[in-house]
């Protein structure tokens, strides 16, 4: 489950932008999950349930917002239709994955004293 890692990864960015900014609390903390980006949603909302008691998170729901896959022309042809072949259809050339594998932290409502 490496759900609980990329928790851990969470907690270590959130402890560290809340320092840098002098917070004393966090009370949202939001980010995107790509759609292929390996994390099972409901087994990441449950380790940052358990991680977040007695931390600076500890009030803090997570939003989850997903991020739908999607292709692109390295040429900047445009995007690839959804469910069509992985290349181009102007230059035939193969498609980059443009959006879906991420998992980034997205914001953090602070409270600052």
């Amino acid at each position: 489950m490496h759900e609980y890692s990329i928790v851990q990864s969470l907690f270590d960015q959130i402890r560290d932008t809340a320092r840098a900014r002098g917070a004393v609390a966090v009370h949202r903390v939001t980010i995107q999950i790509g759609e292929i980006a390996g994390v099972e949603v409901e087994l990441l909302r449950t380790a940052y349930e358990l991680f977040r008691e007695r931390t600076i998170c500890e009030h803090a729901p997570l939003e989850v917002e997903a991020v739908a896959v999607r292709w692109t022309c390295p040429d900047g042809h445009g995007d690839v239709t959804r469910g069509h072949a992985l290349v181009c259809a102007v230059c035939a050339r193969p498609a980059r994955l443009a959006a879906g594998d991420e998992i980034v932290l997205k914001q953090l409502e602070l409270e600052v004293p």
